[in-house]
């Protein structure tokens, strides 16, 4: 059986005000990307659907691809104010290869419930039979977590 989707979840000592406020934000997604491909980004922070950034991917740090280093932009799909944030990519390769990326924020009395998903069921047919997906492991949501947890912990 394969599956075109994994989620991870994580608890966290933070508001979902806190914890989206790095989410929305360009330079946030580099902070805590674990994969070091994203390497810098433009923009300001995002606030709706269709908003979008430029980032600077090094693909040599997962060392699959001999892509080096390219743009791409985030395209804001789906955005609920602390609660919900889903985006996907349009750069280099074309057509668009349609994965998205999102997180879903859940108040509790801990904190908040983070969960990070990666969806790659909508892809075009020329990257499926290219057998090169997932692009990122589900370690490295879970490592993606790790830092947002870290970023956004309550400083003592």
């Amino acid at each position: 059986m394969t599956t075109d989707r994994f989620e991870v979840t994580r608890q966290m000592a933070a508001s979902p005000a806190t914890i989206f406020d790095v989410l929305r934000s360009p330079q946030g997604h580099v902070a805590i990307d674990s994969s070091g491909m994203l390497q810098s980004a433009e923009g300001d922070p995002v606030s709706a659907v269709g908003d979008q950034f430029l980032v600077h991917m090094d693909r040599e740090a997962l060392g699959d691809l001999p892509m080096g280093r390219y743009d791409v932009t985030v395209i804001i799909t789906r955005y609920e104010p602390d609660t919900l944030l889903e985006w996907t990519i349009s750069g280099t390769i074309q057509p668009p290869i349609r994965h998205l990326y999102g997180y879903r924020l859940t108040p509790n009395d801990s904190g908040t419930l983070v969960t990070s998903y990666y969806d790659w069921s909508q892809i075009d047919d020329k990257y499926r039979k290219a057998g090169i997906f997932p692009v990122i492991p589900e370690a490295g949501l879970r490592a993606t977590l790790g830092i947002l947890a870290r970023t956004v912990a309550p400083k003592s």
